[in-house]
């Protein structure tokens, strides 16, 4: 079991092995070596395993129409979960799936590809995080990213209306707007900071995040979700209902 500890002014990671801590050199997600270093584990301080440059907890905050719609169409949370369908999770949906995902990086462009749903993103980059003129609403919708020091930035556009912001019924317009900052942290990890503004159903942001790491002998793998689906007919008999 890899953790993070501390030990007087010292913060260090470590593998815990029955009552001791070993300290290593590194990280867990990337180069290490094993220190001579032990300590008792009562007498450290475990921390959290890595440290993130902000906390997000803020709920979503729809319109009243859009309250009322939802209402009026009887949305359910489980059973109406577009991804249950093996529909696309949208954006920034996607980036919440329990999956690896892969960063492609070239001079022109940063490629995501998600083993989730095997949805991929193409992100050209725009200095002026210019989009098309002729965007029609997709899924996944339309990205361009811009470097802003280390953190590279991403505007997304031109969604349809039929994915969910996050879980829950988080419904949404055509003319919601979704900005990501991912930024490489120093212990390899990557901090995922999330903006989403929608002025037809939000009446103010949404802000989410999450912190990512690097797993060790991981990689995308195929995700086939049409085949053998068995959720919708389970859940909706489950609820004593039919779709």
């Amino acid at each position: 079991k890899w953790c993070r500890f501390k030990t007087g002014d010292s913060v260090s990671y470590g593998r815990i092995e029955g009552d001791s801590v070993i300290a290593v050199d590194g990280t867990p997600w990337g180069a290490h070596t094993v220190t001579p270093d032990r300590h008792a584990l009562s007498a450290v301080k475990l921390l959290v395993p890595v440290v993130p440059s902000t906390f997000y907890c803020v709920g979503i905050n729809y319109r009243d129409h859009i309250i009322a719609s939802a209402k009026r169409k009887g949305i359910d949370a489980a059973l109406d979960d577009p991804t249950l369908f093996c529909l696309l999770p949208g954006v920034p949906r996607i980036a919440t799936m329990p999956m690896p995902m892969e960063l492609v990086q070239t001079p022109k462009e940063v490629v995501i590809m998600h083993e989730a749903f095997r949805a991929w993103r193409r992100i050209p980059i725009n200095a002026n995080l210019k989009h098309p003129d002729d965007l029609t609403p997709t899924w996944m919708g339309d990205s361009v990213g811009r470097w802003e020091g280390d953190t590279f930035v991403v505007d997304t556009i031109g969604f349809n209306d039929k994915t969910w912001i996050g879980g829950g019924g988080s419904i949404h317009s055509e003319n919601m707007h979704v900005v990501e900052r991912f930024t490489l942290n120093d212990d390899d990890s990557m901090t995922y900071q999330v903006m989403v503004e929608d002025p037809d159903a939000l009446t103010k942001p949404y802000y989410t995040g999450s912190i990512y790491r690097r797993p060790i002998d991981v990689r995308v793998e195929e995700y086939e979700c049409i085949e053998n689906n068995p959720d919708p007919g389970h859940m909706n008999k489950a609820a004593g209902r039919t779709k």
